[in-house]
């Protein structure tokens, strides 16, 4: 018996047997949460149930009743999803002021993709001196170079959100030619194209580009499609503001399937939107557009925001000629004796070479929302007709003058879009989210501007209008289209679905009572109705209220390299 005693194997044994026990009582959790209605972003029916959290990720999902842990939280009666994707985020300044992003993560956003044409690096040391110069009230260091080493200072500063970002094609542009109207020389080109190799080896999701705005303007496909080429061979994608959204609306989306054909890299339409109330009539022939490139093998896809009215600057109704150079160089042609009229008699044309949203929303239908100017900020929340009516002189001039006063393009709100075409775009199965927005807490210098009510209700308007109110579409999927369906378009493999193994990234909310409640008049309201938000784990949003967590990480991109 000494003998069996002393041998490894019976001691082995006789140690299993003593720990059997403690395993029959199951694992340990950090957190359940319990008999929530869960939607596993699937777009699958939901069902009552557990779901265990152990540091940062799901461990458990299913009848956790016996299961032990110290911290259990009744969700009973509450919608328990995946926290929701913003496929289009302008908070990449703002959560260098406020990382708490208090906006979004009062509506269950848990992941920001940055990158709309303009990505915060790669900087150039004039590009930083120029972002510099733009701050005013809020203002931050500008310590990194690269697009990786950015989101990594901001994580590191503190963020309450996941961050990601796309590298932006007006970004490397502006890098290597700056302002100028031209081609890139091949070298020129070849470096550009190795700033995106970089950019997606530290974790960008592709390309992103942005067409309507000087210097992007300036960009063929060609150069496009060499951009992506580059991107492509790490497995990344592009996405883009068409370079029309009115009046060449399908050229412009023909220009993005050949992009996507060309590089053999899935393509995704930002905001996709009918901008002008003459061109409303496109819209089967552009989505049938969409539907043929799709049945072709071609993976486009779009993303949209739910309001009727676009959020942008004075320069996109000026023509693009005209902003070579940049601000200072745009400012003295506005101000030239000869220059001025010739800008002034094509802001009054509808062209077809560049887009017009002036024109397109008309002087009635454009809201002044955001000066750089103290004092211009009296008319913050006027309309152009009005304050062109005010200083006595015409819509246009009144645009030109408020940009050469201002310092700046002028942040306005077009009114463009139909209500009905927001419905239909919601259904349509291809079609995720974004807040085209910052992500702001309603304080402090945050509200020195306006802004578009999209920034604080985008998300939470479709669950509560479209969803509840107007049944667009069920809440299974719009769920899917807030969570998996923009995850599988980034390539995460461990976010975007409540699943063992995922990221607990969890937004809880009272389906009856979550609702937008921002307005143009006055947009800094924070939406009503999302309860709690957990962010790799961590309690962001509790009980409705914003703990101060900041347990946000960088994510990142197919082509991540580690580095040694």
């Amino acid at each position: 018996m000494r003998h069996l005693l002393k041998s490894g194997a019976l001691q082995l044994a006789l140690a299993a047997l003593l720990i059997t026990p403690a395993y029959a009582q199951g694992p340990t959790y950090d957190l359940i949460l319990s008999q929530g209605t869960v939607y596993d972003g699937s777009g699958k029916l939901p069902v009552i149930t557990d779901i265990g959290i152990t540091g940062q990720r799901i461990t458990g999902i299913g009848d956790l009743s016996e299961a032990d842990t110290d911290n259990r939280v009744s969700v009973r009666g509450y919608a328990v999803s995946p926290g929701f994707i913003n496929m289009l985020s302008w908070a990449s300044e703002a959560l260098l002021i406020d990382g708490r992003s208090q906006s979004d993560i009062r509506q269950g956003v848990t992941l920001e993709i940055f990158g709309e044409g303009r990505s915060m690096g790669p900087l150039s040391p004039s590009m930083r001196d120029a972002m510099r110069a733009r701050q005013t009230e809020a203002r931050f260091d500008i310590p990194w170079t690269t697009l990786g080493e950015y989101l990594e200072h901001l994580v590191a500063k503190g963020v309450s959100p996941n961050v990601g970002s796309f590298v932006g094609a007006t970004t490397v542009r502006i890098h290597e030619l700056g302002y100028a109207n031209r081609e890139p020389t091949p070298t020129e080109l070849s470096r550009m194209q190795k700033l995106v190799s970089h950019a997606m080896q530290e974790g960008a999701f592709g390309v992103g580009s942005s067409l309507i705005y000087a210097p992007a303007f300036y960009a063929d496909t060609d150069e496009l499609v060499a951009l992506m080429q580059a991107a492509a061979r790490h497995n990344g994608a592009y996405i883009s503001h068409l370079r029309s959204e009115g009046n060449q609306i399908e050229a412009s989306i023909d220009e993005l399937i050949e992009i996507a054909r060309r590089t053999d890299a899935p393509a995704q339409i930002y905001h996709l939107k009918i901008a002008g109330k003459k061109n409303w009539p496109k819209y089967e022939r552009v989505i049938a557009k969409i539907e043929s490139a799709r049945s072709a093998g071609i993976d486009v896809s779009t993303n949209m925001y739910t309001y009727t009215a676009g959020s942008t600057g004075l320069d996109a109704a000026m023509p693009p000629w005209s902003q070579e150079g940049g601000y200072a160089a745009w400012a003295e042609r506005l101000q030239d004796p000869d220059l001025r009229p010739k800008i002034a008699k094509e802001m009054a044309v509808d062209a077809n070479d560049w887009e017009n949203l002036l024109l397109a929303a008309g002087p009635a239908n454009t809201l002044l929302v955001g000066f750089r100017n103290p004092e211009l900020r009296v008319f913050t929340g006027k309309t152009l007709a009005e304050v062109a009516q005010f200083l006595g002189k015409s819509p246009i001039e009144t645009a030109i003058d408020l940009v050469i006063q201002d310092g700046s393009r002028v942040q306005v709100v077009y009114f463009l879009m139909s209500e009905d075409h927001v419905k239909r775009n919601i259904a349509l199965p291809w079609m995720s989210f974004g807040s085209d927005a910052g992500s702001y807490t309603n304080a402090g210098v945050f509200l020195n501007r306006s802004t578009h009510p999209r920034a604080y209700g985008n998300f939470a308007r479709l669950l509560g209008k479209y969803v509840r109110d107007e049944k667009v579409i069920p809440l299974t999927e719009a769920i899917h289209k807030l969570t998996e369906l923009p995850a599988k378009f980034l390539h995460l493999a461990d976010r975007g679905k409540l699943a063992v193994g995922h990221f607990a990234d969890i937004a809880i909310f009272d389906p009856a009572n979550i609702r937008d409640v921002a307005t143009y008049e006055d947009p800094h309201q924070y939406a009503q109705g999302m309860v709690h938000v957990l962010v790799n784990g961590e309690w962001v949003l509790h009980n409705g209220a914003h703990t101060g967590a900041l347990p946000g990480q960088v994510v990142r991109g197919p082509g991540w390299v580690v580095a040694p």
